[in-house]
């Protein structure tokens, strides 16, 4: 089902961007022509009424979309994964003693080793989606991988390799 998003010029201020939710409920971002964002919630019994507006810095904005943002891909994921037989996803940490920490996604040659394909790294708040191989891992990522069993435990065993000289 789409969504339908309502966009609204307000002169002078900037562009509000308003939803409604399979509940009802409306919330909007007010985007300042200053490029400042508030989150605005709506009164369910007044649709033209504000019952909150919470002014976003740039860190909460980029927070809130990654958070979106990452629970939305792997919602599509998991989706995905019902829709074909066989394919699963997983979230896979890089360990400390991992001998990939601070080398390339290329290193490790998993997509050719295992036909598993890593599709996302989520580190701390950040969603860092399709990493290209040059990407460089650090200890605390999450890989979100996606393959059969078989692969995504070949991912799991490539990447808690040790490094031999640490």
């Amino acid at each position: 089902m789409r969504v339908r998003v309502e966009q609204t010029a307000l002169p002078g201020i900037g562009v509000r961007h308003d939803v409604v939710t399979a509940s009802g409920r409306r919330l909007g971002v007010v985007t300042h022509r200053n490029g400042r964002r508030d989150l605005v919630l709506y009164d369910p019994d007044d649709p033209d009424s504000c019952t909150a507006d919470i002014p976003l810095t740039d860190d909460e904005a980029e927070a809130l979309a990654d958070i979106l943002g990452a629970s939305l891909m792997l919602g599509q994921l998991s989706g995905l994964r019902q829709q074909a037989a066989g394919l699963l996803t997983e979230q896979i940490s890089i360990p400390a003693g991992s001998r990939y920490v601070g080398r390339r996604l290329g290193d490790t040659q998993t997509r050719t080793r295992t036909g598993a394909s890593i599709v996302a790294v989520l580190r701390e708040r950040e969603v860092i989606p399709s990493p290209e191989p040059t990407f460089r891992f650090e200890t605390g990522d999450v890989v979100v991988v996606v393959g059969t069993r078989q692969g995504l435990d070949g991912v799991t065993a490539i990447l808690a390799e040790t490094d031999p000289d640490g």
